[in-house]
């Protein structure tokens, strides 16, 4: 039976465009793209992967993936039918906005054929944006069509040009909603469309300043299961990147949360601290934790390269704002840590370990 061409390896498709690759390349943060979709984003002036998100080096270095190559070459030979049609998106919405009436069942299977049909196209995503889709979508309040729906505005939500109209739109009230009273997977699935939309630098002012949207991310990081609070505490960190929403997080009670979930192992919590130390309210409130220390240092020594870095970072902010804190640090043999981490491989992990070195020598961190 011959294989149709929906059914190639998701490998063969590159990442930017999602179309399958002619001329593969690999990128120095070791991802695949296809060239010209790649070339593009670094002739845009980008020096970031476009997946990690991590610098990459300048000049940018694009090695031929020979293999995949030939492996999208050999499948390519097989004479494909002509792709299956999708249903008409426009027709779908339409019927989605007139179905105020329709059952149930009939209103969440549009919204599941929409999730298939905006998943892996943008095109067809921009198509739904520009049909009145988030308007048909604001007004599905039952309760069980809100996990769909917002697995939808997820979708949506993957292209940077539709962050901003989303925001605009109105979605961020009805994901915090989902967020304090989702069911099933609704709030993990809330927590990562405000991180997807936080990432346009102009949404984190917006929702941060958005009634209950951060107090809910803090509710959830503390009651929530452990895919919530991992999703709830990424969300965090993506608006905590923004100087006022730090300060909204303090205020909420975040320290003492992100301090709990830290010390359960949540690596995210530390990242988070670590953006919340970088203001006078947040290393405020994290120096009446006698154990915060003993937290960070568990992490400098068996976190992750990630975990560590920001354990540092942190450290090295309490330091710099407490000469209490500098002696128990010294005493607690973060020093001999933080030598030992100079022959890290992580070069961030090298940077962070000499930067607190020199604050113990009393020198003062740059905030």
């Amino acid at each position: 039976m011959a294989t149709t061409s929906t059914q190639f390896p998701d490998d063969f498709r590159c990442p930017i465009s999602l179309e399958i690759m002619s001329d593969p390349v690999i990128l120095s943060s070791g991802h695949t793209f296809d060239r010209s979709s790649i070339q593009r984003w670094v002739d845009s002036g980008h020096r970031t992967c476009p997946i990690t998100k991590l610098p990459i080096p300048d000049p940018v270095s694009l090695i031929p993936n020979h293999a995949l190559r030939s492996l999208i070459s050999n499948y390519t030979l097989v004479s494909f039918p002509k792709p299956l049609s999708y249903p008409d998106p426009q027709s779908l919405i339409q019927t989605l906005i007139a179905s105020s009436s329709s059952s149930l069942n009939s209103k969440l299977n549009l919204l599941d054929q929409l999730s298939k049909i905006s998943k892996r196209d943008s095109v067809i995503r921009r198509k739904l944006t520009e049909s009145g889709a988030i308007s048909a979508l604001l007004n599905c309040d039952d309760s069980q069509l809100q996990e769909k729906t917002l697995h939808l505005l997820l979708n949506l939500s993957l292209d940077d040009d539709n962050k901003v109209g989303l925001v605009a739109e109105g979605v961020v009230g009805k994901v915090v909603a989902a967020l304090r009273r989702g069911g099933g997977d609704s709030r993990a699935v809330a927590a990562t469309v405000l991180t997807s939309l936080a990432v346009v630098e102009v949404n984190k002012a917006t929702i941060g300043a958005y009634p209950d949207a951060i107090p809910g991310l803090i509710s959830l990081l503390w009651c929530g299961n452990g895919r919530e609070r991992k999703e709830a505490a990424t969300a965090l960190y993506t608006l905590c990147s923004f100087v006022d929403n730090r300060i909204r997080a303090v205020e909420n009670r975040a320290v003492p949360i992100l301090v709990q979930n830290a010390n359960s192992g949540l690596e995210r919590a530390v990242e988070v601290l670590g953006l919340l130390a970088k203001c006078k309210e947040g290393r405020q409130e994290m120096m009446k934790f006698e154990g915060l220390l003993d937290v960070l240092i568990k992490f400098l020594k068996n976190g992750s390269s990630r975990a560590v870095q920001y354990g540092l970072l942190t450290i090295s902010l309490l330091c710099s704002y407490s000469e209490r804190m500098r002696v128990l640090v010294v005493r607690e043999g973060v020093f001999e840590i933080c030598v030992g981490l100079l022959e890290d491989d992580n070069v961030k992990v090298r940077r962070n370990a000499n930067g607190l070195i020199q604050v113990l020598q009393g020198k003062k961190l740059s905030l």
